[in-house]
């Protein structure tokens, strides 16, 4: 969810494009797959959905009433955007996959650092301090938990969050962590994909049976197969007749809906916010595959309006942004200024998406390649001159 789509070259169903093992990797520039940008920010709409009336907890405290009662035909079917997830792990892993071949490490290294900490950074400074106004008053962190939220590694430290939705760059970091060390280090090839997507996919079902805390936060067995299919689908990208590569995203997609279900389904209950229905959890994870599997085979080229591109740049700080805003925001226009719930749910998005713009047009645009630079250059060794 978090990733700039590269230039790449759209190989459509050529010959394979794998080299020739004493050969370094080479990156292939052209077109950008702008459906793909479109396709992130519906994933990240789908978690909004979610968060603002797909479910009680906190966000009821904002409403003033469970959505439950405010939408009371709509709210099952929010319940199902957080499957949102789920699709922008399968988008992480085809882009990841993508930017990472044909680069050197130092560069993988700084690309996605300078992609996810300038508006991530930002969007904690604005949420602590919104929720440190004396009217607001919500979930306070202390200096301390605030300066280790900065490293994005909050989570495995044990310290509270700032950002509800970081439990995800958690995940996300652990993918980049493995894929660096597994593929980039050694240089992306079709073969080390493959044998790194084949020997994830062992080690994941493996660590589900072994109940190991540490085994489960590595190999991360209820989300490896979605970044796992990404992959896959990156290869037919390069190769629509890969008859391997058509085996690694069946085998994430059928392992993939198995855990989706497992932690979304339950028994029907009258007592319970929402029902979700296995049949359609199933659904919507087949169709994530399904619309990245067509843009990777290029049958949605002809979706390259250039405002896709203004959407992909929008879905990063949007969705780092618009759980905990979005609350405040929602008890302000709902009950404060008595705005009906239908028309506060669509003011609240585009409030949110108007803040993400200024993120990406005031932080991202000029953070993101001083960062990079400063983290792809080699060091000058020392006592050499400058």
């Amino acid at each position: 969810m978090t990733n700039t789509l590269p230039r790449v070259r759209s190989t459509g169903g050529g010959q394979p494009q794998e080299e020739a093992p004493e050969r370094a990797p080479v990156a292939a520039p052209v077109s950008r797959l702008r459906a793909l940008d479109g396709l992130r920010l519906v994933a990240a709409l789908m978690v909004a959905l979610y968060h603002y009336g797909g479910r009680s907890g906190d966000i009821s405290r904002g409403w003033g009433a469970s959505p439950k009662k405010l939408f009371p035909s709509a709210h099952e079917w929010f319940s199902y955007g957080c499957l949102g997830v789920q699709i922008f792990f399968v988008i992480s892993g085809f882009v990841i996959c993508m930017s990472g071949w044909g680069r050197p490490l130092r560069s993988f290294f700084a690309s996605r650092v300078s992609r996810l900490y300038p508006a991530y950074w930002a969007a904690l400074i604005i949420i602590t301090a919104v929720f440190a106004l004396p009217w607001v008053v919500y979930k306070t962190v202390t200096p301390s938990e605030f300066v280790v939220n900065l490293t994005m590694l909050q989570m495995p430290v044990g310290v509270p969050r700032v950002l509800g939705v970081c439990w995800t760059l958690w995940a996300e970091l652990r993918f980049y962590a493995l894929f660096a060390v597994c593929v980039v280090l050694p240089g992306a090839t079709r073969r080390r994909v493959v044998l790194f997507c084949a020997g994830w996919t062992l080690a994941a079902a493996l660590t589900a049976t072994a109940q190991q805390p540490f085994l489960n936060a590595v190999f991360m067995p209820e989300y490896a197969s979605f970044f796992i299919g990404g992959m896959g689908l990156y290869l037919l990208h390069r190769n629509r007749r890969d008859v391997t590569a058509w085996g690694i995203v069946a085998v994430s997609w059928a392992i993939g809906q198995h855990w989706a279900v497992a932690g979304l389904w339950h028994k029907p209950n009258p007592a319970a916010f929402s029902n979700r229905h296995a049949s359609v959890i199933i659904a919507i994870i087949t169709l994530g595959f399904v619309l990245v599997g067509l843009i990777a085979l290029g049958h949605l080229r002809w979706a390259n309006w250039r405002w896709l591109t203004v959407a992909g740049a929008l879905t990063y700080p949007f969705y780092l942004v618009h759980e905990h805003l979005g609350w405040v925001v929602v008890g302000v226009l709902h009950r404060g200024l008595h705005i009906p719930a239908p028309a506060t749910f669509a003011l609240t998005v585009a409030a949110m998406l108007l803040l993400a713009w200024l993120l990406n047009r005031y932080v991202e645009r000029w953070a993101t390649p001083l960062l990079r630079g400063a983290l792809a250059r080699k060091p000058i060794p020392a006592g050499r001159p400058r």
